[in-house]
């Protein structure tokens, strides 16, 4: 469906039944399949045929969900995960190992950052954190010679930075390695992070794609643009052969549109078994068909909500890139031309206290763990997602005692803004 415009593939990408096969994608609810020779199921384990086996590795439903998001993104190969915690994980450990190094955006969402600093620590992968509002001299300067991605947000959770991704993709194909961006919170629908020269985009597919709140997931999309073989030197695990399949070669199997994704899925999918369920498969596909329709919405309604805030006297300051005030302003414009996301983060005269106090007086905003859903919800992250970090940790990822995440829903802005007028009232 390349020729299709984006909203046509969110209804109908991924998937074209056969004469009289069903039209709603099948949900294949089976752990393994059934093969008549052993030859023919060796031709799958030697990665010499295409087919299923067993559904830790792959399962037609969500390769079918993986196919459409990889359409919507404009990639080559997809795959889905159980959690957008694990695509993130495997988007990296799928060229960084042990004694290795990433350059990631220091203001990128605070379970990722645990996950980098902390927990891939432990594993020997070595992070560096930088702004990404840092000059080139200072981006520059973050490498080395075992460095092996770039990672960063579209839009920043919650900080809500905007990432300048050309700028970011160029430096790193200056040193020889991809670029990879959590595209999560702008949908391909607002922004397609290949178009400015990212190589690897992932995404939370609990968020905007799902949209209900219904299922956890995440994907992994390549470009099929990354020359691996070209620095074959820092890449072994795609350049050299695998001796847990064969002698494997990746690059040279599968070539740039196939060789990350495949090796994602037969080694890091069969090894660690973040697997996705195919009900939540279906779930995901079903909000994919109104991704479209409902980012429009999300994106009016924090508009609104974000131009009422900024002119509220008991509000300190709003973030949002819609508003001509703020510093990302122009990059949204460039990256994110219809509009970046339903959430707005905002401080409340008092700091802390005001604001935990005014959260408590909201009426159809619910204070959950949760964002980029059909209902509206607020967090306080320096309480919840980002308790981890210390104090100078949360002033890095842009995170202030006093910032409310408000992530608004697809309910009337009016409502939305009467509800917030009359929290801050009780303040």
């Amino acid at each position: 469906m390349s020729n299709y415009k984006i909203e046509t593939k969110c209804v109908q990408g991924g998937y074209t039944p056969k004469n009289g096969e069903p039209r709603q994608i099948p949900i294949v609810q089976s752990t393994t399949f059934r093969y008549e020779t052993s030859e023919d199921m060796g031709k799958l384990f030697d990665l010499e045929a295409s087919g299923y086996f067993y559904s830790r590795l792959q399962n037609p439903t969500c390769d079918t969900v993986a196919a459409k998001i990889c359409e919507l993104e404009g990639g080559s190969a997809a795959m889905l995960t159980s959690s957008g915690q694990a695509a993130n994980f495997y988007a990296i450990f799928n060229i960084a190992t042990c004694g290795d190094h990433v350059i990631s955006c220091s203001t990128i969402y605070g379970g990722t950052f645990n996950l980098f600093a902390v927990t891939m620590k432990k594993m020997g992968i070595e992070f560096t954190f930088v702004s990404p509002d840092c000059t080139d001299e200072e981006l520059h300067a973050a490498f080395r010679e075992n460095t092996k991605a770039v990672f960063g947000e579209t839009i920043a959770n919650p900080a809500l930075t905007v990432l300048d991704i050309e700028r970011f993709a160029r430096i790193a194909h200056e040193h020889g390695v991809p670029m990879i961006v959590d595209n999560t919170f702008a949908t391909p629908v607002n922004c397609r992070p290949f178009e400015w020269g990212a190589d690897i985009v992932t995404h939370s597919t609990t968020k905007y794609m799902d949209g209900h709140g219904a299922a956890v997931g995440g994907c992994i999309v390549d470009s099929g643009k990354f020359d691996w073989l070209a620095h074959k030197e820092k890449f072994p695990g795609l350049c050299t052969p695998d001796d847990s399949y064969h002698g494997i070669v990746y690059a040279e199997r599968f070539g740039l549109e196939g060789a990350f994704i495949t090796k994602a899925t037969a080694q890091l999918m069969r090894d660690f078994g973040s697997t996705p369920a195919p009900q939540s498969a279906f779930l995901l596909n079903l909000g994919l068909e109104s991704l479209h329709v409902r980012m429009e919405r999300h994106c009016a309604n924090a508009q609104a909500v974000a131009e009422f805030l900024e002119g509220h006297e008991k509000i300190a300051w709003v973030n949002y890139s819609g508003l001509p005030s703020n510093p990302y302003y122009d990059l949204a414009k460039k990256y994110l031309p219809k509009g970046s996301c339903g959430v707005v983060s905002f401080g409340v005269r008092g700091g802390r206290r005001a604001a935990e106090q005014m959260m408590k007086h909201l009426k159809l905003a619910a204070i959950e763990t949760h964002v980029a859903d059909a209902r509206t919800c607020c967090l306080h992250p320096a309480s919840a997602t980002h308790r981890q970090m210390n104090d100078e940790e949360l002033l890095a990822a842009g995170v202030s005692g006093d910032l409310v995440r408000l992530s608004c829903g697809l309910e009337s802005a009016e409502d939305l803004i009467a509800d917030l007028a009359q929290a801050l009232d009780a303040v």
